[in-house]
């Protein structure tokens, strides 16, 4: 059996400028993430979670919470582009063009602006991207500038954290009738 490594995310070496990635997964947002995050957030405008509020504001519909949006967005990126990041440096040019609602579908790409070493730290680099969010008809919801240090490749500190299986076949106990190990069937017969 071949045992097949999962994605390990880009590294610093893996960006050029002018590179766009557009993230693979697509998330609709429901109405609990919306409430849940303005409560977690203690934002209390109840355009996001007072329905009858909202029937009579500008929109006539609850607004998912801009903060849920942008967090949304950037973690549909993170696969492909920060998930061997240091830390993320800076948020700038945030902007949010057209209202999200409950039910939208968005998805994300970027583009990578600039790419440098960085001065301090010799086993990363510095990345900037423009990201932009779409919704479920490709029109833009939010976009914005984020710059993030990452690792580079033969510096990354954390691999291998997958643990070898105790003993036998993965997901098997060694032996059938060793006591622990689970009966098949009914009454526990084979």
């Amino acid at each position: 059996m071949a045992i097949k490594e999962g994605w390990p995310g880009r590294f610093y070496e893996d960006f050029a400028v002018g590179d766009v990635y557009r993230h693979r997964l697509g998330r609709t947002i429901t109405e609990t993430d919306n409430i849940w995050f303005t409560l977690l957030t203690c934002n209390t405008n109840p355009s996001h979670f007072n329905v009858e509020y909202a029937k009579r504001m500008e929109f006539g519909k609850l607004l998912v919470n801009s903060a849920f949006t942008l967090a949304l967005v950037a973690g549909l990126s993170v696969s492909d582009l920060s998930e061997n990041a240091v830390a993320n440096l800076g948020w700038g040019e945030i902007t949010l063009p057209h209202p999200v609602y409950v039910g939208d579908t968005l998805y994300a790409e970027s583009e990578v602006l600039e790419t440098r070493e960085s001065r301090s730290r010799p086993y990363a680099g510095i990345v900037g991207v423009r990201t932009r969010g779409l919704n479920q008809d490709g029109v833009v919801v939010i976009e914005y500038t984020r710059t993030f240090m990452v690792y580079k490749r033969d510096a990354a500190p954390v691999r291998d954290l997958f643990p070898q299986p105790a003993a036998g076949r993965p997901g098997r106990p060694r032996n059938p009738g060793a006591a622990g190990a689970r009966p098949r069937g009914r009454g526990g017969k084979g």
